[in-house]
This record gives structure tokens, C-alpha cells and sequence, in this order.
């Protein structure tokens, strides 16, 4: 566990293709269902203060308590996920870590230091944000908040990885309005 930000909850993988990395993951791990959308709808995003508009296909499945995060960036938009990518690196990018409130935990490691560089909002109170924390391949940190519909559709997820018997391996994200 973490002094400053609790448990690990989400380990970040960025892939180059997220099809042949969810048959992988279910096939040879035995990890899933993966719920996969292939346009995440981010809103609000910047990177290094600037707007832009990302693409990126992404699955989550758990491993017990921990959820995997696979991601596949589909355009051209700056992102620390092109950054690992440009390095040479694929694999753990990120380790994120959950909050229900997000405002504080913000500030809190704002005023410790920490800077943000990529940030988004995935659903109302969605919210996202990566540090300026990358020291090697697979350090950096998110905040995300699960205060909303978001963190029920991360129960959902966990709760379907609970006893999985390896059918129907890929599943459709959840409808966020209906959470």
C-alpha cells in the first residue's frame, strides 16, 4: 500500500493491438470477461495544458481486486501513452489508483509536488488525471475518480471477473448513462 495514495487498484498496459492483447490476457492468463470500447468518449482532455482529441480503444478486466487496463491509441493526439510508445517501451505504462474524492486528493498531491500532465473526464464524475512521475517504463501515476457511474461500472467489472469460466471472453462496455 501506498503512504500517499492507498492500494494499487488498476495496472495500465499500453498495447499496439488491443485484439490480439485481450486474446492473449483471456486465452493464456485466464483473465477476463474484458469489457472493451473501442472510442473511449473522453471529454475535457489536455495534455501538457493544450486541448486535444483522443482516440483510444480500451478493455478492463480484474484479477482479483486488481483491475488490468489495456489501451490502444488510435490517433495522432499527444498523450503520455504516444510518449511510452515513441520511447520503445509496451507493456505496465501506469498504476492508478481510485478516489471518491477527487478535489482533495488533487490538491493534496499537488501541494506534495506531484504535476499533472494529461487529464480527462470519462462520464460525470469520471475524472482523470496522470503525473509527471515517470522515473522508468511503468511508474507513472493516475488519480481516477469513482465517485459516479464510472466506479459502479468498476464493480460491475470486478464482480464479472468473480468465478469466470472463460465464455464470452469480450464484452461491450457498460452504458455509463445507465449506471
Amino acid at each position: 500500500m501506498s503512504r500517499f495514495f492507498g492500494e494499487i487498484r488498476q495496472a495500465g498496459y499500453v498495447v499496439n493491438d488491443i485484439e490480439k492483447a485481450m486474446d492473449y490476457w483471456s486465452r493464456e492468463l485466464g483473465i477476463g470477461p474484458w469489457f472493451y470500447n473501442p472510442r473511449v468518449p473522453i471529454v475535457n482532455y489536455r495534455y501538457r495544458g493544450e486541448a486535444y482529441e483522443p482516440h483510444n480503444s480500451v478493455a478492463l478486466a480484474n484479477s482479483g481486486p486488481l483491475q488490468m487496463e489495456l489501451i490502444q491509441i488510435r490517433n495522432d493526439a499527444p498523450s503520455m501513452y504516444a510518449d511510452f510508445l515513441k520511447a520503445g517501451h509496451t507493456g505496465l505504462q501506469h498504476v492508478a489508483y481510485w478516489t471518491d474524492n477527487y478535489d482533495a486528493d488533487l490538491a493534496r498531491l499537488e501541494a506534495q509536488g506531484f504535476r499533472p500532465v494529461m487529464s480527462g473526464e470519462v462520464g460525470p464524475r469520471g475524472r482523470f488525471v496522470y503525473f509527471d512521475t515517470e522515473y522508468h517504463p511503468g511508474t507513472v501515476i493516475e488519480l481516477s475518480e469513482v465517485a459516479g457511474p464510472k466506479g459502479k461500472m468498476f464493480d460491475l467489472i470486478r464482480e464479472a471477473a468473480r468465478g469466470w469460466n472463460g465464455s464470452d471472453p469480450v464484452r461491450p462496455f457498460p452504458d455509463l448513462s445507465k449506471l
